[in-house]
């Protein structure tokens, strides 16, 4: 029994623990501006499409060879 109490004791303290280590690490997070979120998603949404041009060409080149070679 006093095992049990020692186990459950045990996991209210930890779970404690943890809440308040989740509360000073969640003070330690530092937000982006508005512009500093906005260029980002530029450069983001530049890569993507830069991505997709690329592969689009790559698989175009790719089954035009492929065409060719099983006519």
């Amino acid at each position: 029994m006093e095992q049990e109490q020692t186990a459950s004791t045990g996991l209210v303290d930890r779970m404690k623990n943890f809440v308040k280590d989740v509360r000073v690490e969640a003070g330690k997070i530092s937000w982006p501006t508005r512009a500093e979120l906005r260029d980002s998603t530029t450069v983001v949404i530049g890569t993507v499409i830069l991505v997709s041009v690329f592969l689009f060409i790559v698989d175009y080149i790719l089954t035009s060879a492929l065409n060719l070679l099983f006519r």
